[in-house]
């Protein structure tokens, strides 16, 4: 939940004319965040909410994407999100800041009494329904497993990973709200050319789509090709954007959840 109670998909315009417009206050730095990363509180006609600010400034240089381009492809991933009606990233905007231009997202507060659908837990303690994704240890040598749930919420976004070629989806930045919706975010290392999906959420792997993806797949397809993918050009490239149709086009044509690579790893680090 937010400071001010707005609710990502009851509130989507007011939440996107705060981001916009309202005054940006600065709380603090996020320090675990390898670029950037700064929460701030927003006010704007009486009402305020928190949000994540991530200046292009403050990007941190990487061998296989742009310089600059990271903010830009955090608000690619909400357009693509709300086209395709399953509204998994919260409101994200391209604004100016104290530090300059950068995404500028709503801040989603988990509850406190709220299960993880994605975390290491001990191998002998898989719940049912959850699927096991890779073998650890801790420290004194007891076996773990990352896992995730059977959930059709987490199939969806991993629907969206494939579909935005999602290299850095952590268990972490999986987040329930208070609407008991989950939400993704942190998509900045999304949209490449090259295949370069890394997930925690490899539980449906080869699996056939559920009859949701698939309609929504087809609906995206002709969204890209249109209106969704003349909002893009601002953000990607000619060929990023190509590659997004050709990616929905693939998922399309397979009927399935992709398989993890065998020349890139599989899974981001840390997963969580």
């Amino acid at each position: 939940m937010t400071s001010s109670g707005l609710q990502p998909r009851q509130d989507g315009d007011a939440a996107l004319r705060l981001l916009r417009d309202g005054v940006l206050d600065l709380e603090g730095r996020l320090v675990d965040a390898s670029n950037t990363t700064l929460r701030g509180i927003l006010t704007l006609d009486g009402i305020t909410a928190r949000c994540v600010y991530k200046p292009v400034r403050g990007e941190r240089p990487l061998w296989d994407f742009p310089d600059g381009t990271l903010a830009g492809r955090e608000v690619s991933a909400y357009l693509v999100s709300e086209a395709t009606g399953w509204g998994l990233v919260p409101p994200t905007v391209l604004r100016d800041g104290p530090f300059g231009p950068g995404s500028c997202q709503l801040w989603i507060d988990e509850p406190e009494d709220v299960e993880a659908l994605v975390g290491f837990l001990p191998a002998d303690e898989l719940p049912p329904r959850w699927f096991p994704i890779a073998a650890a240890r801790d420290d004194d040598g007891a076996a773990y497993v990352l896992a995730h749930a059977e959930d059709p919420r987490l199939a969806r976004l991993a629907v969206l990973d494939a579909v935005i070629n999602n290299a850095d989806r952590k268990g972490g930045h999986v987040l329930v709200g208070a609407d008991d919706r989950i939400y993704g975010v942190d998509h900045g290392v999304s949209f490449h050319v090259e295949d370069k999906l890394r997930t925690v959420l490899w539980g449906w792997a080869g699996r056939q789509l559920p009859p949701d993806a698939v309609e929504m797949l087809d609906g995206l397809a002709g969204q890209v090709t249109g209106a969704l993918g003349e909002e893009l050009a601002d953000h990607l490239t000619i060929s990023e954007v190509a590659e997004l149709a050709s990616r929905i086009d693939r998922l399309r044509e397979t009927g399935r959840f992709p398989q993890p690579p065998e020349d890139w790893p599989a899974m981001p680090w840390p997963p969580m």
